[in-house]
C-alpha cells in the first residue's frame, strides 16, 4: 500500500498535512499537464491512460473526489499516487509537490511520533532537478558575456533577438573546463549528484568537470516545466565534437521521452488537437515565434513509440476526437527517409498524419529567415497526406517506363496502400496507385491484399496490446455480471462517492448483504474505516477505505468505484439511496428464501417436525421482508 510509504528513515510528514494536501489539490489541474481530459458526463473527466496503450480513453478523473481510475489496466489512485506512477517520485517526494504548489507548510516528526522535525533532505529527482534550475540560470547569466559573442551571433543570424534568446532560456557553456562544477558545488550539490544529473563529468586526473564548454545551449523541459537536460550546439570550427550534444541518459532525461518545446506547446496541443513535429531546437522556436505554436521536436535521437504514447495523450488521440500530426523534415535524402520512418509511425496514432515539405527544401527556421512568418505557416497550411507523400516517392525511385519499373513499384507501394488504418480509404488508394503506375487495378489490388494478409503485417492500431497490469489475473465474469452484484456494486459508490447523503442509509445494511466476496470485502473496508455516515467524502475518505481493503482486488475496486458513474439521471438525492439499499437488501434476502426453500424441501416434516416449523416460520418472515422491501423499491434505479 502506497501510503504506508509516509515512513523514512529521516522522519514522516504528518498525516493531518497529508490530509490537507489531498484536499487542497485539484487532481484535474495535476493530470491535465499530462494528459488531456474531456467530460465524460456526471461531473467526471476522461483522457487516455498514461500507464498504458490504448485506443479508446479508460482513464476516468472524478475532480469531486479527487480521485482518478484507469478501467483498461486497474491503476487508480489520488493525486499523490498519479506523480509517484507517472514521474516515478517516492510518497514523500510526490506530497512535498503536492504541498508546494499549494503553499501548503510541511510539518515532519520523527519515528517515534514524539519530535517536530525540520523537512527531511529532498529526494533524488528534486536535487537533479534544482541542480539543472541553478545551472540554467548560470548558462544564461554567461550568454551576456563577451566570450559567448560567437553564441549571440549565431542566435541573431538566424533570426532570434534577446526576447526569444530569453523567452526560451537560451544560454552558452563559457569556455572553462569546470566553472559549472565549481559553481554549483558551491550552491550545495554533491559530486555524485553532478555526476548523474549529467552536468559534470569526471576527467582522466579524477577531477570533475562541465559536460559542456563553448556551446550554445537550450533547456529541454519536461511537460510539467521542469529543467531535466540540455541540448548545445558547436559553435567554434576548432571544436572537433559533433556538431550536437545532448545531455546522456539520467534518472531524470530519458531523450525517447522528452520533446523539446512541450512544456510551450501542450495547451495548444489538447486545444487546436493538432501538433507539428520539427527537427530541431532552432525550428521549434521558428514556428512558435510564426504562430505556430504546436511545435515539437525530438531530442538527439529519432521520432519513436513513447513519444507518439506522449503526443496521443495531449491529442486526445482516440477514434471519437482524431488529432492532425503533421511532421516536417528537410527536403534532401536524408528528411525522406525520415519521413518513411515516420509512415511506419503513423499506425500507432488514430489521427491523421501529415507531411509538410518546403518546395525548395528549407526547414521552418530557415523559410522563416528568409520569407518570413507567414511562410512558416503556409507550409503547415499546406500539408499533404503522409500517405500520399509515402507512396510518391517509393514509386519515384523506379523507372515506371518499363515493365520491371512498374512491376518494383508496385511491390515497393502495395504495403503501403495495405497499412492504411481507415479501411475505407484503401479502394481508393488501390486505384489512385494503379492510375500512378499506369496499370490495371485487378493486380494492384491482389498485391494489397497479399501484402495485408502476410505473416507479422496485420495492423497493430493502438490499444490492441494486453492492457492488464503486470502480475494481474483477469476478474471473475459471473458473478460480477449478476444483477444482484450490479445493485451491490452502485451501493459502494454511493458510499464513496456521496457518504454525506448516504452514510446513514449505507451503514444500516449489513456486509452479510453483500454476496459477492470483493464487495463484501469493501464493505468491511468502509466499517473499519469508521464508517460511511462519519466521512466527509474527497480523497481522504476513499483513501481510508482503500488502505483498509486487505486484499488487491478490494484495493483496486475502491479506486474504480470512485470514479463510475451512478446510475442516475439528474441530482442524487435521499431517494434514490433508499431505492438503492432497499434493492440490495431485496437481492440478499430472496437469496435467502431460496436457499431456506430449498433446506425446506429436504427436511422430512414428520421425523424432523420442530425443525421443519421453524424453517416455516422464517420462510414467511422473510417473504413477508421480501415483500416490504420490494414496496421500498418500486420506483426502480
Amino acid at each position: 500500500m502506497y501510503g504506508e510509504e509516509v515512513a523514512e528513515m529521516t522522519g514522516r510528514i504528518r498525516d493531518e498535512d497529508i490530509a490537507l494536501v489531498r484536499e487542497r489539490t485539484s487532481i484535474a489541474e495535476i493530470i491535465s499537464e499530462t494528459v488531456t481530459l474531456r467530460s465524460a458526463g456526471g461531473g467526471n473527466l476522461k483522457g487516455l491512460c498514461p500507464f498504458h496503450d490504448e485506443k479508446s480513453p479508460s482513464f476516468n478523473v472524478s475532480p469531486a473526489r479527487n480521485v482518478w481510475y484507469c478501467f483498461g489496466c486497474g491503476a487508480g489512485g489520488d493525486a499523490i499516487k498519479f506523480l509517484m506512477d507517472a514521474e516515478h517520485l517516492s510518497f514523500v517526494e510526490s506530497v512535498e509537490r503536492l504541498a508546494g504548489r499549494a503553499g501548503l507548510q510541511l510539518r515532519y516528526v520523527a519515528n517515534d511520533q514524539t519530535t517536530p522535525r525540520a523537512r527531511p533532505q529532498q529526494g533524488q529527482k528534486q536535487r537533479l532537478i534544482a541542480a539543472h534550475a541553478a545551472a540554467v540560470e548560470f548558462y544564461r547569466a554567461q550568454l551576456t558575456t563577451a566570450g559567448a559573442r560567437p553564441a549571440r551571433e549565431f542566435l541573431a543570424q538566424r533570426g532570434f533577438d534577446k526576447a526569444a534568446a530569453e523567452r526560451y532560456a537560451c544560454g552558452f557553456a563559457p569556455d572553462g573546463w569546470d566553472l559549472l562544477t565549481r559553481h554549483l558545488r558551491q550552491q550545495g550539490f554533491s559530486h555524485d549528484e553532478l555526476v548523474t544529473a549529467g552536468l559534470s563529468r569526471p576527467a582522466r586526473s579524477g577531477s570533475l568537470i562541465d559536460r559542456f564548454r563553448r556551446r550554445l545551449l537550450w533547456p529541454i523541459r519536461d511537460l510539467t516545466g521542469d529543467v531535466v537536460g540540455f541540448g548545445a550546439r558547436k559553435l567554434f570550427a576548432d571544436d572537433d565534437s559533433p556538431k550536437y550534444l545532448n545531455t546522456p541518459e539520467t534518472p531524470i532525461y530519458k531523450k525517447s521521452h522528452v520533446l523539446y518545446g512541450i512544456d510551450q506547446a501542450k495547451r495548444e496541443i489538447a486545444k487546436q488537437g493538432k501538433v507539428v513535429v520539427v527537427e530541431g531546437y532552432t525550428d521549434v522556436m521558428a514556428c512558435h515565434l510564426a504562430g505556430v505554436p504546436t511545435a515539437v521536436a525530438t531530442c538527439g535521437t529519432a521520432f519513436g513509440g513513447d513519444h507518439i504514447g506522449v503526443l496521443r495523450r495531449l491529442l486526445l488521440d482516440t477514434d471519437a476526437v482524431a488529432g492532425e500530426i503533421i511532421f516536417t523534415f528537410d527536403g534532401d535524402a536524408a528528411g525522406q527517409k525520415a519521413a518513411l520512418r515516420a509512415f511506419d509511425d503513423d499506425q500507432r496514432f488514430v489521427g491523421r498524419t501529415f507531411i509538410a515539405v518546403s518546395p525548395d527544401g528549407m526547414d521552418p527556421c530557415e523559410l522563416r529567415l528568409a520569407k518570413g512568418e507567414l511562410a512558416v505557416r503556409d507550409l503547415v497550411a499546406r500539408r499533404e497526406p503522409l500517405v500520399d507523400f509515402a507512396l510518391r516517392h517509393v514509386i519515384g525511385r523506379h523507372d515506371l517506363d518499363t515493365v520491371d519499373g512498374r512491376v518494383e513499384a508496385m511491390r515497393r507501394a502495395a504495403p503501403l496502400v495495405a497499412k492504411i488504418k481507415d479501411r475505407e480509404k484503401r479502394p481508393e488508394y488501390v486505384r489512385k496507385l494503379a492510375g500512378d503506375l499506369g496499370m490495371e487495378i485487378e493486380p494492384v489490388q491482389r498485391a494489397v491484399l497479399a501484402a495485408a494478409h502476410a505473416p507479422g503485417k496485420a495492423n497493430t492500431a493502438p490499444g490492441k496490446a494486453n492492457t492488464a497490469p503486470r502480475g494481474a489475473s483477469a476478474p471473475p465474469q459471473s458473478p460480477a455480471d449478476s444483477p444482484q452484484a450490479a445493485v451491490e456494486r452502485e451501493a459502494l459508490k454511493l458510499a464513496l462517492q456521496a457518504p454525506v447523503l448516504a452514510g446513514p442509509m449505507f451503514d444500516a445494511v449489513e456486509a452479510t448483504e453483500y454476496r459477492h466476496p470483493v464487495h463484501v470485502e469493501v464493505r468491511a473496508a468502509v466499517a473499519a474505516a469508521g464508517g460511511a455516515a462519519a466521512a466527509t467524502g474527497g480523497a481522504v475518505w476513499i483513501e481510508s477505505v482503500r488502505h483498509a481493503c486487505a486484499d488487491l482486488a478490494a484495493q483496486a475496486l475502491v479506486g474504480e468505484l470512485a470514479v463510475e458513474p451512478l446510475r442516475i439521471d439528474g441530482e442524487l438525492d435521499p431517494r434514490y439511496v433508499s431505492v438503492t439499499m432497499a434493492r440490495l437488501q431485496w437481492g440478499a434476502v430472496t437469496g435467502r428464501i431460496r436457499d431456506l426453500k430449498s433446506r425446506i424441501q429436504r427436511i422430512n416434516p414428520v421425523s424432523h417436525k420442530d425443525e421443519y416449523f421453524a424453517a416455516f416460520g422464517e420462510l414467511l418472515s422473510l417473504e413477508q421482508h421480501a415483500r416490504a422491501l420490494r414496496e421500498q423499491a418500486a420506483g426502480g434505479l
